[in-house]
This record gives C-alpha cells, structure tokens and sequence, in this order.
C-alpha cells in the first residue's frame, strides 16, 4: 500500500484531515503491527508532509497529465500500447551517437569503443514472481544475458538493482541474489555491482519485491534488427520459457511446469554460434519475448522496413511439450506469450549450418519462415492460408487475473492523443531545461 498516494487523493477529495488521518491509522494497522502512538504519529506525518507538496509548480515539480494510466495502455503488457510508449521514449530521447539506439527497438545497446562495441542492456523481473525471488533472480538475469548475446556480444560483467517494501524479509534480498549468481557463475559472467533499496522509503507498506539486473557485453559482429534483409530466411530455436511461463505455470495450478524453464539452452547456443564461423553470416537475432512471436516479428517488420512470413505449424513443433500441453489446457495463444526461443535471420545459404551448430549443443532448431521485400508486414501462414499476425493489445492473458484484466478493450486511438500529448511536454520540458543550462555553461 502506498501511504503517499492514500493521503494525496483523499486530501485532493477534500476529506476532513482528522477522518483521513483515522482512516489511515486502520489501513496501517492491516498491514503493519505496530503500536497506536506510533501508528498515529506516523500517519500524522505522513499527511503533513503531503500537505507541504501542495501547490508546487514548475518544470521541476509538476508534468502534463496524459490522464492516460498505465494499466489502461498497456505499458509492460507486450502489445500495441506498450510498444508505441516505448516508441515515444525513443522519440525522447532522440538520435545520439549510439551504432544501435534506442530507436531502433532492439534488446539492447551499442556504442563503438576502442575498435569493438560496448553493449549494454538491463531487464526488470517478472513483478509476480516477488514471492519467489529464486525464481525472479534467475529468470531476470537469464532474460539480460538473452538480450546481450542476441546482440552478438560477449557478456563480460553483470549489475543488478533490488526494491524490497517497507515490510519485506531482508532474506528476499539473498534469495533474489542467489539466483542471479546461479545463472552468472554457470557463464561465467561476474555479479560486480549493484543496488539495494526500498520501494518508496517508509511510504510503501508490504513486502512486494522488485528490481533489475543489467549486463554489459562487447561484440565485433552486431546482429541487431536493422540488418534483416529480403531473401533472408527466419530459424528458431525450442522454447520452455522463462518468467511469464513460469508465473503463469505457478498461478494456474501447474506449479511442475515450473522446472521445464530452469535451463541455460538459450545461453549456451548463443556461445556457441559466436564461436563459429558461420556467426559472421547472421545478420540480425532475438528472442521470442516481446509479446511472443507476435510482438517480436511485428518489431522487426517495422525496425528493417520488410515483410516477414512465418509458419504456424513449424513454430508449434518448437514449443516444449509440458509447456505447450499446459498452454493449451489454459487456452493461452503460444503466439501471444514469451517463449524465450532464439530468433535467427540469416541468408538460406548459412542455415544448414546455423542449425547444425545449435543442434550440436542439444537443443533442437528449424527453419520457421522468411523475408520479403515490401510493405513493412508481419504475416502467419496457418493452414497453407495467409492471416493476419499483427499483435494484440496486450499480450496473451496468462494468468486468471490477466484473463478478467483482458476483457476490458479501451479505446486505444482516444488514449493514444493524451499519451503524445504527455511525451510532446515531456521532449518540450527537455528542450528547456538544456537551454538553461547551456546558458549557465556560458555565463
């Protein structure tokens, strides 16, 4: 519960102080078990410390409402509202000296230093798995490596940073560390800094438990998006999942599936193309994330300014039989959902032997589709037939509570003009506060 935003809105409702005040010490109380005296005095405070908020005003204090919230958007629900927010924080921060930027949409970062590229990238855990922060450690730190080998890098070092709530065992933090360093040490990728924190300070009650861990690799080959080309061929490798798989195996009854997603397979083929020769022939790699396939092909449709077809059937055969049997016992489209397989496009002459290298370290890989040139599309060929394959508003439901969240279709275009509004002032505020300081520069 944040206690801030409690006060915030019933004192902006006009609420009597003395209520509000009443009222909090019980919401506290549920939470916490601590003594009255402290429990007013605390709710005391904290309402006096709203109150000395109010009415602040300026570039450093207040922002353009989108009155757009972020649940109602979509933002970090993998489909058409979040990736156009994330397409408008491209826009705000702008073109830069990046070899592979922000706009481009990629799973991470590149920048030319030193005759090779520094990549950098950093992945937040999966929020429902607070309860379970072996799990959430793992799953998070597999996810960045995923991000920085797609890039063609190397991973050389590791960061991560942990959000705990006020009322949270200090032990979430060892656990959430232990499985860090679980998928660190099996790849030899070194944990080397970090950092620890509550969420909200003393304004957040409970015990949820969130945070990142970043990785920081080097390449001298970049498979980003961009180079995707016509006459290219698509090739994916099986999937078990990762972190949404295994939030929705834990929250649907299928607690067993859970292990299928304890594994290195991604990790592990990615080191072995980079060994090889045949790596130098990729032209662009990812991982079915995003959304699913339907969110990741849609992304590099319109990143490379092509067409991409891909085969329903062909892309079933690499779905990890307990996951697959588990998805659809729980209706989830396998389409829509993270899968955590390896993407990659490379022209036909190299798939052959892309396929045999990832096949020599136990993991099965096949051909899934092609590139066209074209129109930027993203096309699913299901029973010889051609359908739409655009992604959806919000990723596949995966859980009962994304099931019931799911039924509500908001009116996606109307919300869109608030959500550019808000980043068209966001990009203006930006515009002048850097011209203050310029001017400060050259006083």
């Amino acid at each position: 519960m944040d206690v801030e935003e409690y006060v915030r809105t019933h004192l902006a409702a006009g609420e009597d102080e003395d209520i509000l005040v009443k009222n909090l010490i019980g919401r506290i109380t549920e939470i916490k078990n601590t003594p009255l005296a402290y429990t007013e005095a605390f709710a005391r405070a904290v309402v006096e410390e709203v109150k000395n908020t109010q009415g602040l005003s300026g570039d450093f204090f207040a922002f353009e409402p989108a009155r757009v919230k972020m649940g109602q958007f979509g933002v970090g629900s993998r489909g058409k509202g979040d990736f156009f927010a994330h397409r408008e924080i491209a826009r705000i921060i702008g073109k830069t000296k990046a070899s592979v930027g922000v706009d481009e949409m990629d799973d991470a970062g590149a920048v030319r230093a030193g005759g090779e590229y520094i990549v950098c990238t950093v992945d937040g855990m999966h929020s429902r798995l607070s309860d379970y922060p072996y799990l959430a450690g793992f799953h998070v730190t597999r996810a960045t490596l995923r991000d920085l080998y797609v890039m063609g890098a190397k991973p050389v070092m590791l960061f991560s940073d942990i959000h705990v709530a006020d009322d949270g065992d200090v032990a979430k933090i060892f656990d959430y560390t232990a499985g860090i360093t679980t998928v660190g040490e099996a790849m030899d990728v070194p944990l080397v800094t970090g950092s620890t924190l509550r969420i909200g300070g003393d304004m957040v009650l409970g015990n949820r438990l969130t945070g990142c861990v970043g990785c920081v690799g080097v390449a001298r080959h970049l498979t980003a998006r961009k180079s995707t080309q016509p006459g290219d061929v698509i090739l994916m490798t099986e999937g078990a999942g990762g972190g949404t798989i295994a939030t929705a195996a834990i929250y649907s009854g299928f607690p067993d599936v859970v292990k299928e997603t304890i594994n290195l397979n991604f990790l592990v083929t990615c080191e072995a193309l980079i060994k090889n020769p045949v790596f130098d022939q990729i032209h662009a790699m990812t991982d079915v994330t995003n959304g699913g396939l339907r969110g990741d092909i849609f992304e590099m449709t319109e990143t490379a300014r092509c067409r991409m077809v891909v085969r329903e059937e062909d892309t079933r055969s690499l779905v990890n039989p307990r996951v697959q049997k588990m998805l659809e016992a729980l209706e989830i489209d396998f389409l829509g959902v993270s899968l955590d397989a390896l993407l990659v496009v490379a022209p036909q002459s190299a798939a052959a032997e892309i396929i045999r290298v990832i096949r020599s370290t136990g993991v099965n890989c096949r051909e899934i589709g092609y590139v066209e040139a074209g129109k930027p599309a993203s096309v699913l060929v299901r029973d010889g037939k051609e359908s739409d394959f655009q992604p959806r508003f919000r990723e596949s439901a995966y859980t009962p509570v994304k099931k019931v969240v799911d039924t509500d279709v908001p009116a996606f275009e109307e919300m869109k003009k608030g959500v550019l509004r808000a980043s068209e002032a966001a990009i203006a505020k930006k515009k002048r506060v850097l011209e203050r300081l310029r001017k400060k520069s050259d006083d």
